[in-house]
């Protein structure tokens, strides 16, 4: 469970707020999708839970972790909770598709022939079983995509953050991703995806929680294409794909 109670956080450089007085839970197994315009706040929603950023006051929860006091040595076992996926994909160039997949199977000390196993079944979830020597530079944008996805997998999380996966996709290979996510979540992993396409958005019958200037401002369990423009105009009229 992911569970924010009247969480506010302040940027201190500048004094933006980022979160004001935020309220929501994400139960275990939902797939719930993160929207609104450039700066609303939902990259500083997701930084709270992962760790990277602290609220000022107010109360957040991750799993058995309480973050607005988590210890720094429980972060390397909050994000074992935790598989993250990246607009930019951030694939290690010089690695091959298995070993992007298995380095961080690698760092926590598990044996080769368990790493071979998982690795085997997470790239054929991601259907890139026949990719597995190949390197990031010889992948079409998409592959790079599912091969971030299958190293979000692998640890086995109990939860896929994933920031604006689709922004550097084509609709088709957006709408592919995106059912790729939706068979994750059947498979039992609570699913958090922040994303700026509305488009993307209609075509899947999923919770949408809307952020407008750190607040959230709806939380629509399912919805028709109509109610969702009608939502969220802000995030419908912006064209940019990253968020402050």
């Amino acid at each position: 469970m992911i569970e924010f109670k009247n969480a506010s956080m302040k940027y201190k450089t500048n004094g933006v707020v980022a979160l004001d007085n935020v309220n929501v839970t994400i139960n275990d197994g939902e797939f719930v999708f993160i929207v609104g315009a450039s700066g609303a706040g939902k990259s500083s929603f997701l930084n709270v839970i992962m760790g990277q950023e602290k609220i000022d006051s107010g109360y957040v929860r991750v799993g058995p972790y309480r973050m607005h006091n988590i210890k720094k040595r429980d972060l390397p076992y909050l994000r074992r909770m935790l598989g993250i996926v990246f607009q930019d994909f951030r694939l290690i160039p010089k690695m091959t598709v298995y070993d992007n997949v298995a380095f961080a199977l690698r760092v926590i000390g598990m044996s080769e022939k368990k790493i071979r196993r998982r690795v085997k079944y997470v790239l054929k979830l991601v259907d890139l079983t026949d990719k597995t020597d190949n390197f990031p530079n010889q992948l079409s944008t998409g592959e790079k995509q599912r091969v971030a996805i299958a190293r979000a997998l692998v640890n086995n999380p109990g939860v896929i953050i994933a920031d604006e996966p689709t922004g550097n996709l084509d609709p088709v290979l957006s709408g592919e991703i995106m059912s790729l996510f939706d068979k994750i979540n059947s498979l039992g992993a609570t699913v958090v995806v922040v994303t700026h396409d509305l488009e993307l958005v209609r075509q899947f019958d999923h919770r949408v929680v809307t952020i407008e200037s750190g607040k959230i401002v709806s939380d629509i369990p399912s919805r028709t294409a109509e109610l969702v423009s009608a939502i969220v105009p802000s995030a419908a009229n912006s064209q940019e794909e990253n968020d402050g």
